[in-house]
């Protein structure tokens, strides 16, 4: 193996940055569920099995800081929050559903649950 190899294997840092979001845990399955619609918190929290409101709130933060993800505060009373997908996210959903089949196929290994 040479060096042109060597250079060749090295990860791009466009996938390294998407990865950096998107390996995280809960969070495509959060981006799956934000992709059928606006949705509330608790909804949210309903849609995504065995996540805590803590674990929640971080990831829709980090999500919303990616410019991913939306929260649009309406007041009340009661104060409802919503959150949605913003243009970027819609843009990704394709491929999310592209990778999904893929696993679907082609992994056979199931993951471990935490």
């Amino acid at each position: 193996m040479d060096e042109t190899d060597d250079a060749e294997r090295t990860c791009d840092g466009a996938i390294s940055l998407a990865f950096s979001i998107l390996g995280k845990r809960w969070n495509g399955m959060i981006l799956e569920v934000l992709g059928a619609g606006p949705i509330s918190f608790a909804a949210l929290r309903r849609a995504v099995v065995g996540i805590s409101d803590a674990m929640l709130s971080d990831r829709l933060t980090e999500l919303a800081d990616a410019g991913l993800i939306v929260r649009e505060v309406e007041p009340g009373p009661p104060v409802s929050v919503t959150y949605s997908l913003t243009s970027a996210g819609c843009e990704l959903m394709p491929v999310l559903r592209k990778l999904g089949a893929w696993a679907s196929e082609n992994l056979t290994i199931t993951p471990a649950r935490t």
